[in-house]
Order: C-alpha cells, then sequence, then structure tokens
C-alpha cells in the first residue's frame, strides 16, 4: 500500500515522472496532400497543401481573384510566413459561408493546421502566432421582444 521513507532522498523515487509532451506525426492523403478544415464566425473552409510552388487556389479562381482586397490576401499568407515557408506549398483550398472578412480567417486558420499535419515541428511558431486558435466569436442571435441582439425596442412615455 503506502511505502514509508526514511530520507528525503527517497522522496524523489517517489515522485510520478513527468507527461512528456506528445509526439506530433505527418497525416498526408494519398496523393501527398495535408488536409484540414479552418472555421471563422460562420465560414468553413477546407484547405489541402501540398509541396510546389506557392500558388493558392480558392473555389477554383486565383487568391488575387477572389480576395480582392490586399488585407485579406495578407491574412491568408500570415502562417507561411511566420513558418518561413512562402512560396514552398501549393494550397487548394474551398470556402462557403459567412463574408469574406471570415472567409478569409477561416482560410488561415486551415492553412495554419494543414502546416502542422505536413511538418509537425511547425507547430510551436505558428501556436505562438495564434494561428492554431480558433477564434470562437459569432454573431448573438437575435431575442424576441428586442429590436436586434440587445437593442431594445425606442421607449415612448406618450
Amino acid at each position: 500500500m503506502a511505502e514509508t521513507v526514511q530520507s528525503l532522498e527517497g522522496l524523489a523515487s517517489l515522485k510520478p515522472a513527468a507527461p512528456e509532451a506528445p509526439q506530433y506525426v505527418q497525416k498526408l492523403d494519398a496523393q501527398g496532400r495535408a488536409y484540414a478544415t479552418g472555421k471563422r464566425k460562420n465560414a468553413v473552409a477546407r484547405v489541402w497543401i501540398k509541396p510546389g510552388s506557392g500558388k493558392i487556389v480558392v473555389n477554383t479562381k486565383t487568391v488575387e481573384v477572389f480576395f480582392a482586397r490586399p488585407v485579406l490576401r495578407m491574412l491568408i499568407q500570415q502562417p507561411l510566413v511566420a513558418a518561413n515557408r512562402t512560396g514552398q506549398y501549393d494550397v487548394t483550398c474551398t470556402v462557403s459561408g459567412g463574408g469574406l472578412s471570415g472567409q478569409a480567417g477561416a482560410v488561415r486558420h486551415g492553412l495554419s493546421k494543414a502546416l502542422t499535419y505536413f511538418e509537425p515541428e511547425l507547430r510551436s511558431p505558428l501556436k505562438r502566432g495564434g494561428f492554431l486558435t480558433r477564434d470562437s466569436r459569432v454573431v448573438e442571435r437575435k431575442k424576441y421582444g428586442r429590436a436586434k441582439a440587445r437593442r431594445s425596442f425606442q421607449f415612448s412615455k406618450r
């Protein structure tokens, strides 16, 4: 049952071993691609990456056509820049739901996850940058008796 320890040196032998950090392994499909799903607001992005020249295709369109605003294109490139992998992977993704800003955030989240599946050692720089965390903020629902989610109808005494 319980062991009695006679000296302080004996206490070290009773201490349980520290749990080791989990070892992540590469997850690839039959075509040698890594797949991940990214989400942001109501947008869902399915992302596949494979080694290539750095071409990004969103819903069969180039990223310059689909995301016309430079800010959204910069948002998508952030995980590749943080991992120093710019121009090394071809990215193919399909996006549905939400608006353009939410879709860009979903592609960024999915791309970050796919990078960690392709190269597990990239997990720490991407996690440090906050790219692997799913932003769970969504639009609050409208309540009955209210004009919007929280706004009341205009009050009038007469």
